[in-house]
């Protein structure tokens, strides 16, 4: 199969990658404050939820994925035109929660037509080259985004005509992803044999790349699939230490929402121009994806709870300190830095501690729940958030480091549990080494 489509998604990503960050700076310009931000992006983690999963369940019974993908890429083209003619916030909020819709219904499509057709042993790296682009045209559009709005800066363009031209430049290159797709798709049934849903979710788990989104979106959509759950056999097989991660999992991303949705406003607040937002966002993007590597190397070395709670406290104490900043540009740029280094730490750690956690025989629906968890966590911590930040933005990022922070507490807690299941899981691979022998 051609790779031609992979980069046919690089041109989508830029688009999107630019919209997660033009729409809410274009809901500020038109009045819109931190509560109006919390909604925003709350409406768009409810909208991709369903997306990611109704989808999924149509492409398998109807076999229509390439026209699923086409019909979703022309979704988000589409609404990222709109948004420039629309002056209120309401119908703002309802095209961007269409863009995300249509944008998690594409992923899981999108991850089985990147391994279908190759050797299950190429799987993981398949999956990690759709991330890496995924990654490099969300990347690309947020500097996109940074050269558009100052440009109209330098040519006297008012900041909303600024917005509203860059929403224009993600519309098209969102089409021309789509016209490349179009070309190089495989066809309805032609993709080859379906891969078994265990055997993809592994190899999923096993690419160990979530894409840099996350590190400054609040509403992000991984590969979330929970076709295959099973909620009788997850539920014996829940353990009291899976159950206390995922304590822990809905507490940090509702912190992370709870920054992150206001954040923008904040930054308005403080005078930073609507260019230096996009620099910032850019600096933290690309802090995370340059530190993926060196994340999967400490995470290998150390014991994967005290890295994954050291991600977590390095996040909890860098979020009031944005605060604190007030608008200085070197400590601020310094600050998204580390929360972008942060993410990397936590989006590799995390998927480690789920399989660790899971019995081998629920991994799969486990880091389906892991999924539908944050995302949830994210939209209600975007709503609190934003709510909060009415009354002061101090008092919100205090509030959102501390539930990172006790969430890190809880991860922390979870050390011994962690190692004797590490011990026994190596003990029995020993074992089964000396009796093949």
């Amino acid at each position: 199969m051609s790779d031609r489509w992979l980069y046919a998604w690089g041109l989508v990503s830029l688009g999107l990658g630019g919209a997660s960050l033009i729409v809410p700076l274009y809901v500020v310009e038109l009045g819109g404050g931190p509560a109006t931000l919390g909604i925003l992006a709350a409406a768009a983690a409810a909208a991709g939820a369903p997306g990611a999963l109704g989808a999924g369940v149509l492409s398998d019974r109807t076999g229509r994925r390439r026209s699923y993908v086409l019909a979703a890429v022309g979704v988000v083209s589409a609404a990222l035109a709109a948004v420039p003619a629309l002056d209120s916030i309401a119908a703002v909020v309802v095209v961007n929660a269409v863009i995300w819709l249509a944008f998690a219904a594409a992923v899981p499509i999108l991850t089985l037509l990147a391994v279908v057709g190759t050797a299950e042993s190429a799987w993981s790296d398949r999956i990690a080259r759709l991330n890496e682009i995924q990654g490099v045209g969300w990347a690309l559009g947020l500097l996109v985004g940074f050269l558009v709005v100052v440009a109209g800066e330098r040519l006297g363009l008012s900041a909303v005509d600024a917005q509203r031209a860059a929403c224009l430049v993600y519309a098209a290159s969102t089409a021309v992803g789509g016209l490349v797709a179009a070309r190089s798709l495989p066809a309805d049934g032609g993709a080859g044999r379906t891969p078994a849903p265990r055997r993809l979710r592994r190899a999923i788990r096993d690419a160990r790349r979530f894409g840099v989104r996350g590190a400054g979106f609040p509403f992000t959509p991984r590969r979330m699939d929970l076709r295959g759950l099973h909620p009788r056999r997850f539920s014996r097989r829940f353990t009291p230490e899976l159950a206390t991660f995922f304590l822990a999992v809905v507490l940090v991303f509702a912190g992370f929402g709870a920054f992150f949705a206001p954040l923008p406003a904040y930054l308005a607040s403080v005078g930073t121009s609507d260019g230096g937002v996009f620099g910032l966002y850019l600096a933290l993007n690309v802090a995370a994806a340059a530190f993926f590597g060196a994340s999967a190397a400490l995470t290998s070395r150390y014991e994967v709870t005290l890295v994954h709670s050291a991600g977590l406290a390095v996040r909890g104490v860098a979020i009031p300190a944005v605060a604190l900043t007030g608008g200085l540009l070197a400590p601020v740029v310094l600050l998204f830095v580390v929360i972008g280094l942060s993410w990397a730490v936590l989006a590799v750690s995390a998927g480690t501690l789920v399989t660790r956690l899971s019995p081998a025989i629920v991994r799969g629906e486990a880091l389906g729940v892991y999924s539908a968890l944050s995302t949830f966590a994210s939209g209600v911590g975007s709503v609190a958030g934003g709510w909060l930040a009415a009354t002061g933005y101090d008092r919100t990022f205090a509030a959102a480091g501390g539930v990172v922070l006790v969430g890190a507490m809880v991860v922390l807690s979870l050390r011994r549990r962690v190692s004797r299941r590490s011990a026994a899981d190596a003990e029995r691979t020993l074992y089964s080494t000396d009796r093949s022998e």
